[in-house]
Parts: structure tokens; sequence; C-alpha cells
């Protein structure tokens, strides 16, 4: 079987041996419209290099995730990481070692544009190695960790992680859980009872923990009290809480649960669940909770988990429970927690009373710009205290399936949402708002109508902004323009990524990653195909979800997390195709961060910059490397 190989190296995750130059930002080459980035403030992290703010908030400590795959009979595109404290004027060079013999330079200059290089000259019937090193001041750094592409590897845009065999896989989470700068992976076993799973990059098995009885009624509004992942609900996600330079993985528990050091976790009352933190390596409870029990008697809560910083600086659990009220309506509570490395504490608790109308996915980021994150739900938004920042009830917003919030509009200071509705009686199909007060700045009607998609990116380069669409027809955000009335020849609203070499944003539908062509539309039905899962053996979930979408490894474009037929291989799929883009890794932004560690009905993440033609250079964030000291 074919799968990559890493050796660890702490000097990996700094991958620098100079000290970089105080307020360095990042470079982005090969767009329009450059501006100038924000210099970084406070003092150096001797430890990793960099320059960071002294209560900036910690994000992973991450390594270059170097990763190789043939794109073609004769070349193997190398690719690895800005990372998001990167002085600027970084450049790497590329280094090859065939059948594990020397190591030898394979790139003539310093590389200083896009971080991935073509390799035309290896012998692919030999295993071949591959690192780079950072080039600062002209003076070369430590070595990356390496990947290792088999001999005779298989021409394919995928990184193949064996697993053991077992249940069928809904969601995959990743997280740096061994601590070695790379990303880990944990996934479900959708098995009666359920389970999870931890495998290190390599596929290497870590542990699992059994979800117990309480897991076997996995009916997807009202289930069993320590089911996880069915409807909207998740009940799991992965994040370092501590800030420690290791990821624990957080789930909501109940009596019945086995850890992954074989303890059981009992209680007298199936009904009653906890927040449990578990150790990343071993899948070990290290604290938990009691959830309160405001609407105990109607039953179990199902949950969604979010990563957010709602103070700005310090890791969160931020948790979405509901449950039924009878035949009627719903309980809704949403909490948030910390973890100090010991406990597990609640630190605030809001009830839904009034009109506050909730979806089917959430998002943490920080929406007004104070420097805290805000949970945000399709027509309310919670302050990083729990105080209510706004609700759109009053305007008419009602439930509703997915919702987007990004800059889609530079010209405009601040973020705007996009959200659809569901059998709204007003008849108001989908709207546009400023994402900091929920102004709505335009909307259409038409319905009443059961809108189950909607999307947002940058998929015209013709129209300054983001384009938003649903089944109405392709928005202009920015303008309200209708770009494209054909509703036939609008794509379909399923998920944006970032794929190929431009800066505009592919899509991934079905198992199809696709490319839509504003010159040359096509029906929604046959849009260009970039690649297709199913060729390679991936499937995809309910509602044609992947496991993950996230920046996982290489340069800054997305990577896409399906199972095999037979769920015991992740197929990593990892762009081929080389740019000269530069961009930090859009795992060090904080708003996108944040959102890989939600699930819900999936939803493109989105950076909390302008992402699309004719950007400026995004500014460096404003983040410390955990575990590295600073701040701690």
């Amino acid at each position: 079987m074919e799968h990559r190989h890493r050796r660890r190296s702490w000097l990996h995750r700094v991958g620098m041996a100079t000290a970089a130059v105080a307020g360095a930002t990042v470079l982005l080459v090969g767009l329009s419209q450059m501006g100038a980035a924000s210099p970084g403030t406070g003092g150096t992290d001797s430890a990793q290099g960099t320059t960071a703010a002294a209560a900036a908030r910690p994000m992973e400590n991450l390594g270059r995730g170097v990763v190789a795959v043939r794109s073609s009979g004769s070349d193997v595109l190398v690719s690895w990481r800005l990372l998001g404290l990167d002085p600027e004027g970084i450049g790497f060079n590329v280094y090859r070692s065939t059948g594990g013999g020397d190591w030898s330079q394979i790139n003539e200059d310093v590389l200083t544009d896009g971080t991935n290089f073509v390799d035309s000259g290896a012998d692919l019937s030999q295993s071949n190695g591959y690192r780079v090193t950072p080039v600062v001041d002209g003076e070369e750094g430590e070595p990356s960790g390496e990947f290792t592409l088999d001999a005779n590897a298989a021409d394919e845009p995928v990184v193949r992680v064996p697993l053991r065999d077992g249940g069928q896989i809904q969601f995959v989470w990743v997280g740096d859980l061994t601590g070695d700068g790379e990303y880990d992976y944990v996934i479900d076993r959708q098995t009666s009872p359920q389970s999870i799973e931890a495998y290190s990059s390599e596929g290497d098995f870590l542990w699992e923990v059994d979800m117990g009885p309480n897991s076997t009624d996995q009916n997807n509004i009202e289930g069993g009290s320590a089911t996880i992942d069915v409807g909207h609900n998740d009940g799991v996600t992965v994040y370092d809480f501590d800030s420690d330079g290791l990821s624990e993985v957080a789930v909501r528990i109940a009596s019945g649960v086995t850890f992954g050091d074989g303890e059981t976790f009992s209680h007298d009352n199936d009904t009653e669940q906890f927040i449990a933190v578990l150790d990343g390596r071993t899948g070990a409870l290290r604290s938990s909770a009691p959830v309160p029990t405001d609407y105990i008697s109607d039953g179990p809560m199902y949950a969604r988990f979010a990563a957010c910083h709602l103070d700005g600086e310090t890791p969160s659990l931020v948790t979405y429970m509901k449950n039924r009220i009878g035949n009627g309506g719903f309980n809704l509570m949403v909490t948030a927690w910390s973890f100090d490395g010991s406990n597990v504490d609640m630190q605030w608790k809001w009830l839904r009373s009034g009109n506050h109308p909730d979806g089917h996915n959430s998002r943490c980021l920080d929406v007004d710009r104070d420097g805290d994150d805000e949970f945000v739900e399709i027509g309310f938004v919670l302050d990083g205290d729990g105080s209510l920042l706004y609700s759109m009830g009053g305007q008419g917003i009602v439930h509703g399936d997915r919702f987007h919030i990004a800059d889609m509009d530079p010209s405009r200071p601040g973020l705007e949402g996009y959200g659809v509705q569901q059998d709204n009686a007003s008849g108001l199909l989908e709207y546009y708002y400023d994402a900091a007060d929920g102004e709505i700045l335009w909307e259409h009607g038409g319905g009443p109508g059961d809108v189950g998609r909607g999307m947002a990116g940058d998929i015209d380069p013709r129209f300054p902004g983001m384009e938003v669409w649903s089944f109405s027809g392709l928005y202009n955000a920015p303008s309200n323009a209708l770009t494209e009335p054909n509703t036939s020849l609008r794509p379909w609203p399923q998920m944006g990524l970032w794929w190929d070499g431009d800066i505009t944003m592919e899509l991934f539908n079905d198992g199809k990653f696709e490319k839509w062509d504003p010159d040359n539309p096509t029906p929604t039905n046959s849009l260009p195909r970039l690649e297709q899962a199913q060729d390679y053996g991936g499937t995809v979930g309910p509602r044609s979800q992947p496991g993950i979408i996230g920046d996982i490894h290489g340069d800054w474009r997305e990577e896409v997390v399906l199972p095999n037929g037979n769920s015991n291989e992740l197929l990593v799929f990892t762009t081929d195709r080389p740019t000269g883009i530069r961009l930090y890794t859009l795992a060090h932004n904080p708003a996108y961060r944040n959102d890989m560690t939600v699930k819900g009905y999936m939803q493109s993440h989105h950076v909390d910059y302008f992402l699309g033609a004719g950007m400026e250079q995004p500014p460096q964030p404003d983040i410390r490397y955990a575990g590295s000291g600073s701040g701690q």
C-alpha cells in the first residue's frame, strides 16, 4: 500500500536558523493590486525566530507540511507551508534523497515565489524523499521533516493514509496529536455502538474510544445521550485547548463510554451528559464537567462543537446543544468551556428565549473586529462573554440551512454574511448583510421555499469581490448584480475549494472537483471537472459531504479527505498543480482554523481577509505558536 512517511524532528517546526525581522510580513506574489501589510508588534519569540504580539492568540506550531505527488508520467509536485510568522523575504531550497541516499538540492536558485516546486528529474522507479530548508538573508536554516514518495507511486493527486478495518466513516478532524508539527487524523465509525479512532499523519493507529450503549440510538433528532455525528450534530472536535502544543479531543459523553486507555465512564443517570477532554496521544480522559440540566426533562441534547478564542487569546470550546420539546419546537443552549490542562470549566451559558433563529451550521470568528471571537449562527451572534450581540429575527430572518461569513466586499470595511432560508413565510429566499451588526444590505424573495444550499466565493474575476448563489441565479455580492441569470448555468451551490494555480475558487460537489468558467458557462451538471474522487476510490458521505476540507499540508491550497469504499484508508486529495501565488497557510488564519473544527451541514471555510482576484497582500496574523513559550 502506498502511503506517506515523515521523519519527525522538532527542527522542522522551527525551519529557520536566523532571527526574523521585527514587524515582518509574509509575501504574496503573482497578484495584482498589492497593498501594504500590517506590521507585527511585540517582542521576539526566540524559540521560533519570529516576532509575535505579546497578547496574540496561540495557534498551532506547525511544521512545513511537505507533501509530494506525481503530477505526470515524469514530474513530481513538491509543496510545503509558508507559516503565519515567517519573515518577509524568506526563500526555500528543495532537497531530494533517492532510494535512501544522500540529499541533493534540486532547485538552482532560492525559491521566493509559490511554496511548491516541480521536480522533473527524479528516478520514479525508486523511492524519493523530499524536504525543504528556509533561507533568510542568504543563510540556510535547518531542514524540514521529510516526505517520501514510494517507488513507482501512482500518478494521482492523493496521499493514502492506511486505517484499520471498521465501519463507515462520516467525519474526519485534524490536529497535532503527537507534537511533531503535522496534522494527525481523528475519525468516527458509524457503527452501533459508535466509536472514534485516532491515527498519526502517517497512518499509525493511536487509540479508539467506544461511545458505548448510549450511542446505539442514532435518530437524527432525538437519539442517545452519547450519540455523535448524526443530522447536523457532531459532538466532537479536535484542537489544542490548553495551548501546550498538543491537540486534545473534545467530545460530549454519557455513561458507558470507554476511553482510549480502557477506562469506562460510569454515571447513575444515562440521560445526563458531560463535556470531556481527551488526551490526543492516548484517548484517555483528561477531565470532564457536567452539561447543564436546564432542559433534561426533554431528554438528551445533541451538540455541535466549535473552537473559539472568545477573549482573543485563550482557546475555548463552544457547544451548541438542542433537544426537542415533545413533538414541537426545540430548546437551544449555547455554552462555553475552558480547559487549562487539568480541568474543564464552564465559562458561560446562554439559553434561547426569544426570536433568535438558528440553522444547521455554526461559525466562530471576530465579526466586529474587536479582537475577540464571537459565536455566530444563521440569525444571531453571541459576544465573547456569552451576551447577545445581535439577532436578525426582528428583520424577518428565520431558520435556514447554510450561511457564510467572509470579506466578500474588499472595498467595504469589515466582513459580510450571506444566508439562505427555509420556508420563510415572507417569501425571503436569500440575503446579504453586515456581519458586524446584522444590517441587511440586500435580499431576494419569491418564495416561500426550502433553499437547501447556498455558496459564497470569488469565482468570477470580472467583478470585484465574491459571488453568492443558491438557486436564483449567480450574484456579485457587493453590487447585487445578477451576473449569470440563467439558473441552469450557475454552478451547484455545494462547497468551495482552492485547488488549481489561480486565485479564484474552485468547487467540490459530490466527489467532483469542478471549475466554473464565467466566459463559457456550461450547464450545472456538466461543469468542467479537474478531478473526480471516485476515479481514485474516494467516497462521499451524507449530503455529498467530505470527511473534511481544509489546508492540511502543502501550500495554501486545500485538501479534501475522503474514506475509500472499504473505510480502511483515508484518501487525502492534494493538488498536483503548481502555482506562483504565495500565501501563508490558511490554517494559521484564526477565522479559517476555527472553522475547520466545525461540522454540521459542512460549509466552505473562509479567511478573515478577501481572498480572490485583485486581492491585496494579507496582513501577518496576530498569532503566536502554541507551546513555544511566548506569552506562556
